[in-house]
């Protein structure tokens, strides 16, 4: 695994220097390091627990601003860590693991990471993760009144823990996890205008494969769900080169 992780050093990443914290949460010593010198040669200020406890030691010290948490950790494992981390906060989670198929990706987003690498990977793509996800802090602040469990708007319900959506009648309608993402991010944003690129930095994660086209067509899907009931007509306005806006009244549930 050592040698497929092969984390060496690009100091020519030092020049795009951040001040964001990164935890990486790794029992295995040697990748830890190596992680943490690549990391650190990108520009981030990074410190290492080699499971839960030590964790949590270094979060209640220092404000921590992503985590990236190995799977298979002694003691409690990284899922069940990834699900408590994200009852009480909604720091960026990256999980990295050497179980890559579908089921333990699914599972991880489910629990709350914000995305999932497979081992053995490419040192680049995780610091293009992590970028990705400080990009979607930046662009996708959220007003403090719409940081909630339950969003409404226009008689709708959507429960961002439970990833839910209840239309008028209380009857739950069904969303993809794309679609409940996107959803979501429109809710948190309402009169403010995205830009497809923008869109897919927000909902990477869940779905990492996400493009512009894809972003149109899962507004396009979330239309035909959402908006016949609409009694005042679209709630995602296309925007001609800009992207989209959800345009209808949003308050906490």
């Amino acid at each position: 695994m050592k040698d497929a992780v092969s984390l060496q050093v690009a100091r020519s990443g030092a020049a795009h220097q951040v001040s964001q914290h990164v935890l990486i949460v790794e029992d295995d010593p040697e990748i830890g390091c190596l992680m943490e010198q690549h990391l650190t040669a990108h520009g981030w200020r990074v410190s290492l627990a080699r499971n839960g406890v030590e964790m949590e030691r270094l979060m209640e010290t220092s404000r921590v601003d992503l985590v990236v948490l190995d799977l298979m950790l002694p003691g409690e494992d990284g899922l069940s860590i990834c699900h408590r981390l994200r009852a009480s906060s909604a720091i960026p989670i990256i999980i990295v693991s050497a179980k890559s198929d579908d089921f333990d990706r699914v599972i991880g987003l489910e629990v709350g990471a914000d995305d999932y690498l497979a081992k053995p990977f490419n040192p680049r793509e995780l610091i293009a993760r992590i970028r990705a996800l400080f990009r979607r802090m930046e662009l996708g602040s959220v007003a403090p009144s719409l940081h909630a469990r339950k969003l409404g708007f226009d008689g709708w319900v959507l429960d961002c823990v439970a990833h839910s959506l209840h239309n008028r009648q209380g009857a739950i309608v069904t969303l993809t996890p794309a679609e409940l993402a996107l959803l979501q991010v429109f809710c948190e944003r309402p009169g403010r205008v995205l830009s497809r690129e923008q869109l897919v930095d927000l909902t990477t994660g869940v779905n990492i494969s996400s493009t512009g086209r894809n972003i149109d067509i899962l507004v396009s899907r979330l239309r035909s769900k959402l908006e016949p009931s609409s009694s005042g007509g679209q709630y995602i306005r296309t925007v001609r080169a800009g992207g989209y806006e959800f345009v209808a009244e949003v308050s906490v549930a």
